[in-house]
């Protein structure tokens, strides 16, 4: 039931009801209305600003994020391999590989160096997910960078390779004449005594006694100096030329079959045995250079005998006999 209001009339002496004026009720309605969208827009904003209250686009931008967070994890995990794997790469590298080749490893502060000077990452940051983009990016560079430096060194690496294969290649390292055509060791590296003077003199190289015609085999790989007989006591003889401060001579051949400027690879026939120029009985007469200094040819057939044929063939060179040269 609506409440009715009265007031005392005094004049009348009586009560008399209170009657409302239109103009106010309707005022009241409308203040009322207006008051209540107010407060129902007010609750809708902060409904859409508290996790309680989604909109379906909301959603949708939550389940992106949830997707990427796990694709940076993802990501987070598979660069952990690699680092693994690039680390195991750097290891080999600097303790195995620039160690065979006799060069300096890569300093781990210089592998490891970050990125100096301005912020590379300040785009990124004022977002909800900033610290999780910033180091997984941080962390593509880093990796990158690695990459890169591990790159140029295989790269020199390789290089290094190459040069160090022509070396091995060029390293006189075969017996010029093979075992089976071999007659005996008649002379070794050292003093001996001249087959001619009787005298005891110094001799620069191996004589190796075999039949005249024996192929010759040049014991590395390199260029033919020279093919000729003017070399006192040499007789017909081959110089040739390996690179790397190595030099071979090849002494009283009967015939060559190469000549001067000709390349030639270990194992090639150059020559035959002969006793040309100064020399006592058919042999070929075999020295090895290096930086213009002769060495003992011995310290270098490891590349065509067994162990037990050099322990026989170092014997015999260091009997002090006579030469035939």
């Amino acid at each position: 039931m609506k409440k009715v209001k009265y007031y005392y009339d005094t004049e009348n002496l009586a009560y008399r009801k209170i009657q409302p004026k239109k103009g106010k009720k309707l005022s009241v309605i409308l203040l009322f209305l207006a008051s209540s969208a107010l407060f129902g827009f007010l609750c809708f904003v902060i409904l859409l600003n508290t996790p309680y209250f989604e909109t379906p686009k909301d959603r949708l931008q939550s389940r992106e994020i949830d997707n990427l967070k796990i694709r940076y994890a993802l990501l987070n995990k598979k660069m952990d391999q690699l680092d693994a794997v690039l680390e195991n790469i750097e290891e080999r590298d600097n303790t195995i590989y620039r160690v065979f080749f006799n060069t300096t490893p890569i300093p781990e502060e210089q592998r490891k160096a970050g990125f100096g000077g301005i912020n590379r990452y300040k785009d990124l940051e004022g977002y909800n997910n900033s610290e999780l983009v910033i180091n997984t990016t941080k962390r593509v560079d880093i990796l990158s960078k690695e990459l890169v430096i591990q790159s140029k060194s295989l790269d020199e690496i390789l290089k290094l390779a190459k040069d160090k294969e022509k070396l091995l290649s060029a390293i006189p390292a075969i017996q010029p004449i093979k075992n089976e055509d071999l007659k005996h060791m008649a002379s070794g590296f050292g003093y001996r005594t001249d087959p001619f003077t009787k005298v005891r003199k110094f001799h620069a190289g191996m004589d190796f006694s075999s039949k005249t015609g024996t192929p010759v085999y040049v014991t590395g790989d390199g260029v033919v100096e020279r093919a000729d007989n003017t070399a006192s006591g040499y007789g017909n003889h081959i110089v040739v030329r390996h690179g790397y401060g190595y030099e071979t001579l090849y002494g009283h051949l009967s015939k060559y079959k190469v000549r001067a400027g000709e390349r030639v690879k270990r194992g090639d026939i150059i020559g035959y045995v002969g006793s040309t120029g100064r020399s006592e009985a058919p042999h070929l007469h075999y020295e090895v250079h290096k930086n213009g200094e002769v060495v003992n040819p011995l310290n270098f057939y490891y590349g065509n005998i067994s162990a037990k044929e050099y322990l026989v063939i170092s014997k015999l060179a260091n009997q002090e006999n006579q030469s035939l040269d």
